[in-house]
């Protein structure tokens, strides 16, 4: 496939999961060449031989289009990053790769949560650690098994307008359809929020509440969502989009979701491995602290928070949510 003329040529995914790599797989899929960062020598290595297979997604072979490396400056020499870590180490990402990186390079944020630290979003993560760089993030409902594998899928881009419609004709394709916004804040947040309120959703599964207790839920999350970003500035058609509502529904309901995953093993009083990553239960006490700073309730995730952190006892969960004082909707 041909690259648009509008569109990016090369194409820096940082990153080297099976979301990055799925990530690269699309962007290559789509007409670009991509280098693909990794730290680990001995997976990207993996990726180099004859097979190159992702052990992640060992059932795709990665495109010729596709350069594995370790290098950063090799990586950083794109026009354009898609920045596919987990949300807790961006910042440290983001500072290693400026120093390598040309001003007003876009940086496309493909990782959804809120740093633990600060309460900032990931975009203005960005934005402090690099101003330099344009910021952009890419959200919606999408698993990275199913892109890899070229099924049909529709995300979100968002960016200074220009920016995110040169983006979009990059990385669109006949499976992967980009939609360009320019409210970096909604499409943050909704990536953000939408792990919290799966982790509830997953509890509520594995407490076996039913499926009504559960539909009820997740109606209430998207409620406590547009609450918080209307207080930060998000605009209402960007969550009820597919970074907001449409990501909601999938990782709210599916068990491939980790901290839908999660959410059911705590239901279920199972641990989980260290290594699960859920990036909701790092999100879940920082979208509390940031939603209190600007006054607002968010009942639902005030409860993951505290459940996650022991304060709350998963029998006391439902009646304390229940119990609340009535009010119209």
């Amino acid at each position: 496939m041909s690259v648009s003329p509008d569109a990016y040529q090369n194409i820096g995914v940082v990153g080297a999961g099976a979301w990055g790599t799925a990530l690269a797989i699309t962007a290559a899929s789509a007409g670009c060449h991509v280098s693909l960062w990794g730290r680990d020598r001995a997976r990207m290595q993996e990726l180099t031989r004859e097979l190159r297979v992702h052990r992640s997604l060992p059932e795709i072979r990665l495109p010729d289009g596709v350069m594995p490396t370790t290098e950063l400056a090799e990586v950083c020499a794109s026009q354009a990053l898609l920045i596919a870590v987990p949300a807790q180490h961006l910042r440290a990402c983001v500072l290693a790769l400026a120093p390598f990186t040309p001003p007003r390079v876009p940086a496309v944020i493909c990782a959804k949560g809120v740093e633990q630290q600060s309460g900032l979003l990931m975009n203005e993560v960005l934005e402090q650690a690099a101003p330099q760089l344009l910021p952009a993030m890419l959200s919606g409902p999408s698993f990275a098994r199913d892109v890899a594998l070229g099924l049909p899928t529709a995300v979100t881009i968002a960016a200074q307008i220009a920016t995110a419609e040169r983006l979009q004709a990059t990385l669109s394709s006949s499976s992967f359809r980009p939609y360009a916004s320019d409210d970096l804040t909604g499409v943050a947040l909704g990536g953000a929020a939408k792990n919290v309120y799966a982790i509830a959703c997953g509890i509520v599964e594995g407490l076996h509440l039913g499926e009504s207790a559960r539909a009820a839920l997740l109606a209430r999350a998207f409620a406590e969502l547009t609450r918080l970003g209307e207080a930060l500035g998000a605009r209402r058609e960007t969550l009820m989009g597919l970074s907001g509502l449409g990501d909601l529904v999938l990782t709210a309901t599916s068990r491939t979701s980790r901290n839908f995953s999660r959410g059911i093993a705590i239901g279920e009083r199972r641990a989980q491995p260290p290594h699960a990553l859920a990036e909701g239960v790092y999100t879940a006490p920082a979208l509390v602290t940031r939603a209190q700073r600007h006054g607002i309730e968010l009942p639902i995730a005030e409860a993951v928070a505290d459940i996650l952190s022991g304060k709350l006892a998963l029998e006391h969960a439902a009646a304390r949510l229940m119990q609340r004082p009535l009010k119209a909707e």
